[in-house]
């Protein structure tokens, strides 16, 4: 087979020491990781200078690809390049240049060298699809790598400490990288039971909530503190168990976090605790900002306990109850569980469809956060949403339209009741048209406002 070579190119609207800088930083790889590739780092010795090495584990279904690759051709400031030592690839090599364009803009460039397998055989069974993976993974890379830069330029702040628990969990396991690559400290709060793995070398602080445990001088000098910690309400049907270990998982923690962040000499300027839309309860066409009052349901019962728990902090920290959305992104949560139905062409409305899906982007998830630990005026509930919740058979039909399956298979109200009990009616069932008023109010811009574009971001099928 002949070798071929892909090539993509972007004008970056930062200097080239900056791009270049922000390449080097922990994080840096797996936030540039398109999120519906499942790759996990299985070791990783260096950084991107010369004889650093990474293994990779990519698993598409059941099948497991290990990758290993090696950096070479390392000059600072402009270049660094990876090549395969084993894996998929008869042979790959890629590239990467930083070139100057003016003082505050560069050329980012990578250029891939690839060799299939199996000869021309491996160029009639995979070529094209190998050069349209690579077109969506570039493309994945560079908006983010533009969009991270020009908030972080415009941010223009000195780089902090942030303190995460949760740090494991769909949200956490994204923000840290997102953090770090900008230049930021952060220390993982674990739990017993939680792991990272070996190649994570972020600071680590061990505590039990349920106990309690924790040396509270570790907790001295952050900036501040991301509380995400909490059992997911989706891992299966709400038993009493269930319900139980949901409440109990949300109202010890944050009351201890609440007692030692108070115990502490120098406590942090800002705590972003994390709530849910869950709090208004089925509302109908009724437009929901943080004024609005709660509504009914376990669901909603149980956020105003978690906000309330997370109000014992002194008052001198600023607080944040970050209700948040349904958050798109295949790593898991709802998308990951209509994935593949929709792709089978077995996906549709639930219930009669009119019901309003307030939702919100994962990158959007990690940019209200970072808005809400850097901007004084944002404080007490805030909606982290889309501006343009949808209705229950638009986001079907979207789905639908960008896997290129049909969404013409409903789930009648009562199929989801006998599936998912009380779950149906609180969460797939109930219509939540809920608003961001306060990020609206403090100058946050949405990267993905719009369901469509939002869906093809983080399933790498872009139309343009």
């Amino acid at each position: 087979m002949s070798r071929e070579t892909f090539v993509f190119k972007s004008l970056i609207p930062a200097s080239a020491k900056e791009v270049f800088r922000w390449h080097k930083r922990p994080g840096a790889f797996e936030r540039l990781s398109p999120p519906w590739v499942d790759c996990k780092i299985i070791s990783r010795h260096g950084g991107i200078e010369n004889g650093a090495q990474v293994t990779l584990a990519i698993s598409n279904g059941p099948i497991t690809v290990k990758w290993t690759l090696e950096h070479k051709n390392y000059v600072e400031g402009r270049q660094f390049c990876d090549f395969q030592v084993e894996g998929p690839f008869a042979f790959w090599e890629q590239t990467h240049r930083v070139v100057p364009e003016t003082d505050n803009s560069c050329y980012l460039e990578d250029t891939v060298e690839y060799e299939l397998p199996a000869g021309g055989l491996g160029d009639l069974a995979g070529g094209r699809i190998i050069h349209n993976e690579l077109e969506n993974l570039f493309k994945y890379r560079h908006r983010t790598l533009i969009q991270d830069l020009v908030y972080a330029t415009e941010a223009n702040i000195r780089p902090i400490r942030v303190l995460v628990s949760g740090s494991t969990g769909l949200i956490g396991s994204a923000l840290v990288p997102y953090l770090t690559a900008q230049g930021h400290e952060v220390a993982r709060l674990l739990r017993p039971g939680s792991e990272v793995p070996d190649t994570d070398h972020n600071e680590r602080i061990r505590w039990d909530p349920y106990e309690p445990k924790l040396d509270t001088k570790l907790l001295e000098g952050f900036d501040a503190v991301v509380h995400l910690a909490g059992d997911n309400i989706g891992s299966e049907r709400w038993t009493d168990a269930k319900k139980k270990k949901m409440i109990y998982s949300r109202l010890k923690p944050t009351q201890f976090l609440c007692q030692a962040l108070n115990s502490l000499n120098k406590p942090p300027t800002v705590l972003v605790a994390a709530s849910a839309i869950g709090i208004y309860g089925d509302r109908g066409l009724e437009d929901l900002f943080e004024d609005s009052p709660h509504g009914e349901g376990f669901l909603a019962d149980t956020c105003v306990q978690w906000e309330a728990a997370a109000r014992a902090v002194d008052t001198d920290v600023r607080l944040v109850n970050l209700r948040l959305g349904v958050v798109m992104t295949p790593k898991g949560g709802a998308l990951q569980k209509m994935l593949l139905p929709f792709q089978m062409g077995g996906g549709g409305p639930i219930g009669n469809g009119q019901q309003f899906f307030s939702w919100i982007d994962i990158d959007d998830v990690l940019g209200t956060i970072f808005h809400s630990i850097i901007n004084g005026k944002v404080s007490g509930p805030v909606n982290a949403v889309s501006p343009y919740p949808v209705q229950n058979a638009d986001y079907a039909r979207v789905l639908g339209k960008i896997v290129g399956r049909p969404a013409l298979v409903p789930m009648p109200a009562f199929a989801a009741r006998a599936m998912f009990g009380q779950m149906a009616d609180e969460c797939l069932l109930a219509s939540q048209k809920v608003l961001p008023g306060k990020l609206s109010e403090t100058g946050y811009e949405f990267r993905y406002p719009y369901l469509e574009k939002s869906l093809r971001h983080v399933l790498g099928k872009f139309s343009d």
